[in-house]
């Protein structure tokens, strides 16, 4: 417990890769009656938005644990140019974090909810951003209520996303290249002319 709960990243204990492992931990934690919180997401280039995000679910619990997409799953989902930062760099910064608890990867052939059916959370913590699906929100919400738990919505904690931020950080350099090459193509037409 002192290891989860303590002072320190230790990422050794606290990024659990074998399902086996989480199982075990998360049955103690339960025998100490202890509300197991679960969310998930990518966390690339970690904001402001991400660590309010956090911050509010653990609220909602006294053990957080986040689900985090290996970098193969990142590539799958969101092109071969993603993640900027690797998973276990990312596994890491979640760990400095004082509102995370446990980190789990979750990995490319995880099956559809896989990390859920696991942890079997007392609550499931997801962003409204997430499932704006509303027929895919209503089977995770039907899984939920099978499992014994509930889901807590909670609203989005930025005025942006990585993905907009990288359009953005990409954006403007090409815009200015574009702009200085239409000078030196103004140059070197006049010199032409």
């Amino acid at each position: 417990m002192d290891d989860i709960f303590g002072p320190g990243a230790n990422l050794e204990l606290r990024v659990v890769k074998s399902r086996d492992d989480l199982v075990e931990r998360l049955t103690a934690l339960r025998k100490l009656h202890k509300i197991i919180g679960l969310t998930s997401g990518t966390y690339d280039l970690a904001h402001v938005g991400h660590y309010r995000y956090l911050a509010l679910a653990k609220k909602i619990c006294d053990v957080l644990v986040v689900g985090v997409d290996t970098d193969a799953r990142v590539k799958k989902r969101k092109g071969s140019h993603r993640p900027f930062v690797s998973e276990n760099e990312r596994f890491e910064i979640l760990c400095h974090s004082r509102y995370v608890d446990l980190v789990v990867p979750k990995e490319i052939d995880d099956s559809r909810w896989q990390l859920i059916k696991t942890v079997i959370p007392d609550v499931l913590i997801i962003s409204e951003r997430e499932y704006s699906d509303e027929q895919e929100l209503q089977e995770l919400t039907t899984l939920i209520k099978e499992l014994g738990g509930k889901i807590v919505i909670l609203p989005s904690q930025s005025e942006t996303s990585t993905t907009a931020q990288m359009r953005r950080l990409l954006i403007e350099p090409i815009d200015n290249v574009k702009k200085k090459l239409a000078e030196v193509m103004e140059f070197l037409n006049k010199i032409k002319g």
